[in-house]
C-alpha cells in the first residue's frame, strides 16, 4: 500500500514537469568539438524582456576567432561579434574591449544565437541580408565555414527567448 502511495506521488509530480526538447537545427561543421558550451547568462531558453541586456559565454577547447549571430523570430539576423580572437577556455561576451552592451530588441519570441569558430583567421566576411528559414540561415553558416579545414572549424548554437 506504501509503495503505491508513493508512486502515486511520483506520477502526479513528474505530470506536473515541463519538458522542452531543443529542435534538431541540421548545424552542419560541429563535429570537430572545438566549442564545448554556448550559454545566455539566463540559461539556454532563459527569458528576457525588450531592453535588458544579454550576456553569452562561449568555451573553447583552444584558441581561434568567434563570429556570433543573431536569428529574430521574425527571420531577419544580425552579427553582434566578428572574427573577435578568444583564449582557449570560456569568454563572456561583450567583452570589456568590444565597449557594447548586447540589449535584447523586438521582436519578441524565440531568437537563436549562432557561435561559428574557426583555429585561423577569417579570411572571408560573412554578409547578412535579408529573411531567414532554417535551410537559409543554415547555408549562410555553411558557406563561411567551409573555406576552413573541418579541424579547424565549428559551430554550435543556443536560444533564448524575448517577452
Amino acid at each position: 500500500m506504501r509503495s503505491l502511495l508513493v508512486l502515486g506521488a511520483l506520477s502526479l509530480t513528474l505530470s506536473a514537469c515541463t519538458v522542452n526538447v531543443r529542435p534538431n537545427l541540421g548545424l552542419s561543421g560541429s563535429s570537430s568539438n572545438l566549442i564545448t558550451s554556448v550559454r545566455p547568462d539566463r540559461g539556454e531558453g532563459g527569458n528576457y524582456v525588450i531592453g535588458e541586456a544579454l550576456r553569452l559565454s562561449v568555451t573553447t577547447r583552444t584558441a581561434g576567432y568567434v563570429t556570433l549571430l543573431a536569428l529574430n523570430s521574425n527571420g531577419t539576423a544580425n552579427a553582434l561579434v566578428r572574427d573577435a580572437y578568444v583564449q582557449a577556455g570560456t569568454t563572456t561576451f561583450p567583452r570589456a574591449q568590444d565597449g557594447v552592451t548586447y540589449n535584447v530588441a523586438a521582436p519578441r519570441g524565440l531568437q537563436r544565437v549562432r557561435v561559428l569558430f574557426t583555429r585561423v583567421r577569417p579570411t572571408t566576411d560573412l554578409v547578412l541580408g535579408g529573411v531567414y528559414d532554417g535551410n537559409r540561415w543554415n547555408r549562410a553558416s555553411e558557406a563561411y565555414l567551409s573555406n576552413y579545414a573541418a579541424a579547424d572549424r565549428d559551430v554550435q548554437e543556443t536560444y533564448l527567448y524575448v517577452r
